[in-house]
């Protein structure tokens, strides 16, 4: 089909207009990118793109994602003209209270926005996982008489995006795994925030990404026909390499006074709106103008997608009557497994287990449930040896194996958390991944987002606490629990020993809202017999129970977390028959359960409480109010044996004893 470049130059035109007149009335926002990309726009969205602007999470769509998250009205424009339920009042609310035209894009907020983008480089890391989570999608489900998937993952990105490490953490695994169906748009304008690109970079990026093995194109932005050429190139391509478009844009194209400086990258062209909007051709009179000539062509064009789209859903039928095992593998992507299901499966521990940490309780864990869920799946980074998360019944993702569940993503923390994301935007695999807890911090920008978006991404993150011993204080994540509680809504289990492990998964698998992260230790810790199994599982459900029931009337309790737990059942059997434990492996989980079963756990009239875990203290204070005492760790580790480290550091049971008595 010829590309009908004056229609959609017309369109272009009038998405500048759009941009210009939605940043000059809030007076926010950034105009470099959608005045500069806007060709790109009209040629993908008013040509190029497979998408159907009725159904937006249509299985089989092309995927848009702007990482250059801050160019938002861009997307919006498009998505707009496009015909999705973004009306164009919703443009004139730009950036204000309770809009669906937030400053950076969000997912769930508006239809046809694919991922939360903004931080930068986050979103080519998340299209890094939705090309990876299609190319599992084509080995479990197509056949070769229906091939159900084979869409594209297009990611739109700017200097910014390309100087960001997670950006090139994700770029290189993509091109190590061969990512074929990704095509990543490079909008190189010369320019970032602050001044002109070459103030600060000087790499030939076309020479870096033939050196990891990507396909290069190098064109004018601005220029439809040559854009169209290189994207149906990448779209075509059988090299089995990912497509990199470096697009050579005119930032703010549009405003003379600001285009191509650093000064067109936020919203300082806008008070050149009146006289932009007169060289462009916009009508003086009425704002956010788009034709009816315009508006037209993408009605046309809207239908034309949507037979596409009903076109495969008739091929779909098809498929599921010919294929009712993979339906069946299929439909359980929307399905949410119960916890109460799921700890039916996981056979109990037996009661002299020995096992290295809650890690190995961790590994024991994850094989049957890995079972009954074939969609999850499972990554490291470069730790399956020591995080012990790999599913055992199963081979590694790679380019020989689509269908593989066990990702080696490499010393590449922070892309391997994004790349998550992008799995669990997609929608059909369940991701989850490892390392150590001290390098949450190496992901945790992505960690952040996958709670602001509730993705259910799901950590299994080793090594917590001092217990690392002779690693030392660098790999001793002593604030690293607290800090992570503090996201909102990013939800951290400590597991105590095999048992609670299990009700960790379980919870964890269960949520579909957000994340969570499971903390697992390395050293070994016992199996707390006495606290029957199914209490220790169904108590971490509720994030917080009681572990030991006081036998005459409640003096006091002691709270604890994770193999600290351990210590505080020893201090109860010193304290007394008045004592209660009461084991806290989820204060997010605690915290959600209703007032009376929190007050049946930790009850007011009890003032005497002592918390102890190997960690800093300051959260505890909710639960142990200002007459209670913590016991933790409110400096870095140490390097020596783990036991030696516990009691120099006085996280011992002598000293949860002697801070109980003294109440």
């Amino acid at each position: 089909m010829t590309l009908p470049t004056d229609i959609l130059a017309k369109a272009a035109t009038q998405a500048r207009g759009l941009a210009i007149d939605a940043v000059h009335a809030c007076n926010s926002g950034h105009l470099g990118l959608p005045l500069g990309c806007a060709e790109i726009g009209a040629v993908l969205y008013g040509h190029a793109l497979v998408h159907d602007p009725e159904r937006p999470r249509w299985l089989n769509r092309d995927r848009f994602v702007l990482s250059a998250g801050h160019g938002s009205m861009f997307l919006y424009s498009w998505l707009h003209l496009s015909g999705y339920e973004l009306p164009l009042e919703q443009i004139k609310k730009f950036r204000t209270l309770h809009s669906i035209t937030p400053g950076h894009p969000e997912f769930r907020e508006t239809p046809g926005v694919e991922a939360t983008t903004g931080p930068l480089g986050q979103g080519v890391a998340n299209a890094v996982g939705m090309a990876m989570a299609g190319q599992m999608a084509v080995a479990h489900f197509n056949t070769p008489a229906h091939p159900l998937f084979d869409y594209h993952v297009v990611c739109l990105a700017g200097d910014g995006c390309m100087q960001e490490g997670v950006a090139m953490e994700a770029v290189e695994f993509a091109g190590h795994q061969k990512l074929d169906n990704l095509i990543l748009i490079y909008d190189s304008n010369y320019v970032t925030l602050d001044a002109m690109a070459a103030k600060t970079q000087s790499e030939n990026t076309a020479a870096r990404f033939k050196a990891i093995e990507w396909d290069v194109q190098t064109i004018d932005g601005q220029d439809m026909a040559a854009f169209l050429k290189a994207f149906n190139k990448a779209k075509k391509a059988r090299s089995g390499k990912p497509q990199f478009i470096i697009a050579h844009t005119l930032i703010g194209k549009g405003i003379p006074e600001v285009a191509g400086t650093q000064k067109a990258h936020g919203e300082g062209g806008a008070k050149f709106a009146d006289s932009a909007r007169a060289g462009l051709g916009l009508p003086a009179d009425e704002h956010f103008y788009v034709s009816e000539e315009v508006r037209a062509y993408f009605a046309a064009h809207k239908k034309g997608l949507i037979r596409r789209a009903n076109r495969w859903h008739k091929a779909y039928k098809a498929w599921r009557a010919d294929n009712p095992k993979r339906a069946e593998l299929l439909d359980s992507a929307s399905t949410r497994p119960s916890a109460a299901y799921l700890l039916e499966k996981i056979p109990l521990f037996a009661p002299d287990v020995k096992l290295g940490g809650t890690r190995a309780a961790g590994r024991d864990v994850l094989q049957p449930i890995a079972a009954e869920l074939p969609l999850l799946i499972s990554g490291s980074a470069d730790l399956h040896g020591s995080t012990l998360n790999y599913i055992a019944a199963d081979k590694d993702f790679d380019p020989t194996n689509r269908s593989g569940r066990n990702i080696r993503y490499g010393i590449r923390e922070h892309a391997m958390a994004a790349i998550n994301n992008g799995v669990a935007y997609d929608g059909l695999f369940r991701p989850s991944c490892a390392t150590f807890l001290v390098f949450a911090d190496y992901s945790r920008p992505p960690m952040r987002l996958a709670a602001l978006a509730k993705l259910p991404v799901i950590y299994i993150y080793t090594h917590d606490s001092i217990g690392v011993g002779e690693d030392g204080p660098t790999h001793e994540p002593v604030e690293t629990i607290s800090s992570l509680r503090l996201i909102p809504g990013f939800e951290v289990i400590r597991p105590a020993d095999p048992e609670e492990t299990a009700g960790a998964f379980a919870a964890a698998l269960e949520r579909t809202d957000g994340p969570t992260l499971i903390a697992l230790t390395r050293q070994a810790v016992p199996v707390l017999n006495d606290i029957p199994p199914h209490i220790r599982r169904a108590g971490v459900l509720k994030g917080g129970y009681i572990a030991v029931q006081e036998t005459a009337p409640l003096t006091r309790i002691l709270l604890a977390t994770g193999s600290e737990l351990q210590l505080a059942l020893a201090a109860a059997k010193e304290l007394g028959a008045g004592t209660r434990v009461v084991s806290m492996p989820s204060f997010d989980r605690f915290d959600r359960q209703s007032a009376e079963y929190r007050e049946s756990i930790l009850p007011s009239t009890c003032r005497k409480r002592v918390s102890v875990e190997a960690g800093v203290t300051d959260l505890w204070r909710k639960y142990v109010g200002l007459d209670g005492k913590t016991i933790g760790i409110d400096r870095f580790g140490l390097s020596a044996p783990a036991p030696e480290i516990f009691k120099e550091l006085g996280v011992t049971t002598e000293a949860v004893v002697a801070a109980a008595r003294s109440l």
